[in-house]
C-alpha cells in the first residue's frame, strides 16, 4: 500500500514554539512518522506576545513582519522535518498549519479570528500544497471557530465500548466529549485557562518558561478568596457553545483580579492557578459530560504533575495520557491539524456544529497550491 503523508504544523497559546508532525493517513487511522519540535526564537516570541498583548495600538507594519518570519519559520520546520524522516517533499499530500493566534473573538459584534504565519511562504519555500486559516470559515458558519480538534478526536479516540472525554491542556484547555453511542452528538468547548496563566506567573516571578512538573506550583497553597474571585468570572459559567483565547485570560485580567486582594505570596498565587484550571476542568466535565468513563490528557499540562494530581482527586474517572491509545500527547494537536488539512483536500468538511455552534457542517481553511 503507498503512503499517503500530511505534514501538520501547531504554535498554540502557550507560545512555547512549533510542533511539526509527519503522519501517514494510508491506513484506517493516522500512524506518526516523524515529530520535530522547533523552539521559538526570543526575538519572535517577543513579538507574539507584545502584538497579542497589545491590541489597542498594534503596527500593521509589524503584524505583516511577524507574518512572514513566522510562515518562514513554519516552512523551515517542515523541511528540517522531512530531512530527518527522509522524506521528498514530493511524497506529501500537503501540509495543515494552524498559524499562531493573535487574537480571538467570536463573540464581537462582527466575529473574527487572526492567525499569524503566511501560508504562501510556507507553499513557496517547500513545494508543498498547504492548507491554512481553518478557523475564520467556521466563524463565518456563524460558530466559534474553536475548538477544531473534537472532530478529530472523535476520528481518533471514540470508542463503541465506553463513554471518553479528551482533555486538552494547552495554553487554554478545552473538552472533546466522546459518547460510545454513535447515534449521540460528539460536543466540547473551551474550560478556560491550562497553562497560559501558570506561563505568565512564573515567568514574571522565576523568568521560567512554564513550572516544570508543577514543582513551584506544589511549593504554594491554595489561596481561597483568590481562587473564589477568579472562578467567579462570567465565562466560566457561561453555556456552551464557547471558545476563549489569551486575549481574554490575560496578564492583564489576572492583575485585576489580584489586585482586589491583599497581598500573596507568589508560590500560593501559583498553585491557586494550577487549581484554577484543574477545578474548572473537573466541573465542566462533571456538569457536560457525568457519563464519562475514562479520560484521555493531551496537550503540555500533562506534564504538570500538580496539575494532573488534582485532577484525579477532583474526578472519580480513570485517568490516562492519549500515549496510551497510540499518540503521544504532545503530538494531538499537531496530528489533528494533518487530519483537517486532508479533509480539506478531500473537499470533506472538518467543523462539528454541534462544538462550535456553527449552522453547518463546512469544508475548512484556504488552499495554497504547490
Amino acid at each position: 500500500m503507498s503512503k499517503e503523508y500530511y505534514i501538520g504544523l501547531m504554535s498554540g497559546t502557550s507560545v512555547d514554539g512549533i510542533d511539526a508532525g509527519l503522519y501517514d493517513f494510508s491506513g484506517k487511522l493516522p500512524l506518526a512518522v516523524d515529530f520535530y519540535y522547533q523552539p521559538f526564537p526570543e526575538k519572535i516570541k517577543k513579538q507574539i506576545q507584545s502584538l497579542s498583548g497589545d491590541h489597542q495600538s498594534i503596527s500593521l507594519y509589524d503584524y505583516g513582519e511577524l507574518d512572514t518570519e513566522l510562515g518562514l519559520l513554519y516552512a523551515q520546520c517542515c523541511l528540517t522535518l522531512l530531512r530527518q524522516a527522509n522524506i521528498k517533499a514530493e511524497q506529501v499530500k500537503a501540509i495543515g498549519n494552524h498559524g499562531q493566534t493573535l487574537y480571538h473573538s467570536p463573540s464581537s459584534k462582527y466575529p473574527f479570528t487572526i492567525q499569524a504565519g503566511n501560508p504562501n511562504i510556507i507553499s513557496q519555500k517547500t513545494g508543498i500544497t498547504t492548507v491554512a486559516d481553518f478557523r475564520r470559515r467556521d466563524i463565518a458558519a456563524g460558530g466559534q471557530g474553536a475548538p477544531l480538534v473534537p472532530a478529530f478526536h472523535q476520528t481518533m479516540f471514540r470508542s463503541d465500548i465506553e463513554n471518553r472525554t479528551i482533555v486538552n491542556i494547552g495554553g487554554i484547555a478545552n473538552l472533546s466529549i466522546l459518547p460510545k453511542d454513535s447515534n449521540q452528538p460528539v460536543t466540547g468547548f473551551d474550560t478556560g485557562p491550562g497553562n497560559t496563566l501558570m506561563d505568565y506567573w512564573i515567568g514574571r516571578y522565576k523568568s521560567s518558561v512554564y513550572d516544570t512538573d508543577g514543582a513551584w506550583a506544589a511549593n504554594g497553597k491554595v489561596h481561597a478568596e483568590l481562587l473564589k474571585t477568579l472562578k467567579d468570572d462570567a465565562y466560566f459559567s457561561a453555556p456552551a457553545p464557547k471558545s476563549t483565547g489569551t486575549e481574554y485570560f490575560s496578564a492583564d485580567w489576572l492583575t485585576e483580579k489580584i489586585a482586589k486582594l491583599p497581598q500573596i505570596a507568589a508560590a500560593d498565587v501559583q498553585r491557586t492557578l494550577c487549581q484554577l484550571t484543574t477545578e474548572t476542568i473537573a466541573e465542566a466535565i462533571q456538569s457536560f459530560a457525568p457519563a464519562t468513563e475514562q479520560i484521555l490528557l493531551c496537550g503540555g499540562g500533562v506534564h504538570n504533575k500538580t496539575l494532573v494530581a488534582s485532577l484525579k482527586q477532583l474526578l472519580k474517572f480513570p485517568i490516562a495520557s492519549t500515549e496510551t491509545q497510540g499518540v503521544h500527547p504532545d503530538q494531538v494537536e499537531a496530528m489533528a491539524f494533518a487530519w483537517l488539512a486532508r479533509q480539506t483536500i478531500l473537499g470533506l468538511n472538518g467543523n462539528l456544529p454541534e462544538v462550535t455552534g456553527a449552522a453547518k457542517g463546512v469544508i475548512l481553511g484556504g488552499i495554497y497550491q504547490a
